[in-house]
């Protein structure tokens, strides 16, 4: 049997999360071995790359809220510092805003969570229906109570991030293998080694859960209970009937969330209901059942829209909170998680991958401090969760 292929850190998952891993391991520490572990180069199924691409600050954990700001900054400057010696790294990140609304009994915990964003220097408008009729002329707003609009949210081309970070991890030294991870070799406590479904194997000194939807499966072959679970949702591309003004990415409290996309809409309505597990079935049926009545009552321009294209994605939820579980298991000490986005996986890469790789190479995070969305909420049982829109 040939030896283990040896590594300092093998990130398990190579979409957009295991690759921003890997580019901010090697520039945390240019001299480290890093090999990424990703059995589907095409990404085919990867939830970014089926992914509307949106980048907002609306949240209210501190830790999301930072980590926005600084995966928004990243990405407004990703063509400019990520292009390698070979290839430009367009993402064709677009200002467009972001719009939560709410109904009037949830007004007042909108300006509350206003407020928590203004305090962390993000530039948030809180506004009325009145106001929001004015902005916005196309808007339904007579069952509304309030409104946040901000204005330097957006969103990116998913598929040019993801290559992004990969180009340029690979530029900066990672080695990707073509393989799925099978089994995990552990003894006294320690992991020796891990076992590729093309009868490779891999030691490291750090192992890096980042398989998304499929992080809880990996998860499990190391002996760890990870609530994270595949959803799967539907994103749509439609027009609307009659002339409409563009729009920031909308979203309310029941799911409903789209955007202005060229002379269209692209968005959805998430059922949080949805069973789970790996589905990429299509139901065609789905915009005109749920999607086009919410949006039709909102914009009553979209009473004759046009559903042109349907696919599915998945979310990696956590079941236990929603939020992301970012650091190590004290079980094993060896194994990092950074998964569990629960649909936010691709504007907080940068942010995630950046704390994980500070992690791991200096022991602490230094930039955002990620404690409390670490692994020991998940052993105690302790959920952290968002307050606001999801």
């Amino acid at each position: 049997m040939t030896e283990p292929a040896r590594h300092d850190v093998a990130i398990i998952g190579g979409g957009i999360i295991g690759s921003a891993c890997a580019y901010f391991l090697l520039r945390e520490s240019p001299g480290l071995v890093v090999c990424v572990i990703e059995p589907d180069p095409s990404y085919e199924f990867a939830s970014a790359l089926r992914a509307s691409g949106g980048c907002r600050v609306q949240f209210t954990c501190p830790e999301n809220i930072e980590m926005s700001k600084f995966s928004i900054a990243f990405i407004r400057a990703f063509e400019a510092t990520m292009a390698t010696a070979k290839q430009p790294a367009s993402v064709d990140w677009v200002e467009g805003g972001y719009l939560f609304i709410v109904p009037p009994e949830a007004a007042a915990g909108l300006e509350r969570n206003v407020r928590r964003q203004q305090a962390h220097g993000c530039v948030v408008d809180l506004l009325s229906p009145s106001q929001l009729k004015q902005k916005f002329p196309s808007m339904n707003v007579s069952d509304l109570g309030a409104g946040a609009h901000t204005p330097h949210d957006g969103w990116c081309d998913p598929h040019g991030l993801l290559w992004g970070f990969r180009r340029k991890a690979i530029e900066l030294g990672a080695s990707y293998v073509q393989a799925r991870f099978e089994s995990a070799e552990i003894t006294a406590g320690r992991i020796t080694l891990i076992g590729l479904s093309n009868g490779g194997r891999v030691h490291a000194e750090a192992f890096v859960n980042a398989a998304g939807a499929w992080a809880g499966e990996v998860a499990q072959r190391f002996g760890m209970a990870l609530p994270v679970t595949s959803m799967r949702r539907f994103e749509h591309y439609f027009t609307a009937g009659s002339p409409i003004e563009r729009l920031p990415y909308v979203k309310d409290t029941a799911r409903m969330a789209f955007r202005s996309e060229g002379p269209g809409f692209s968005g959805g309505l998430v059922d949080g209901n949805e069973a789970r597990g790996f589905n990429f079935d299509v139901d065609h049926d789905y915009f005109e059942r749920v999607v086009w009545p919410a949006a039709a009552h909102r914009f009553p321009a979209f009473q004759a829209a046009k559903c042109h294209r349907s696919w599915s994605g998945l979310y990696e939820v956590n079941e236990l909170d929603g939020n992301p579980v970012i650091g190590a298991w004290r079980g094993l000490p060896q194994l990092y998680t950074v998964a569990g986005f629960s649909g936010h996986g691709m504007m907080h890469a940068p942010a995630a991958a950046r704390g994980l790789a500070e992690l791991i190479v200096h022991g602490r995070f230094e930039s955002i401090d990620l404690t409390r969305l670490g692994c020991e909420r998940i052993e105690a049982a302790a959920p952290y969760p968002e307050e606001g829109i999801l």
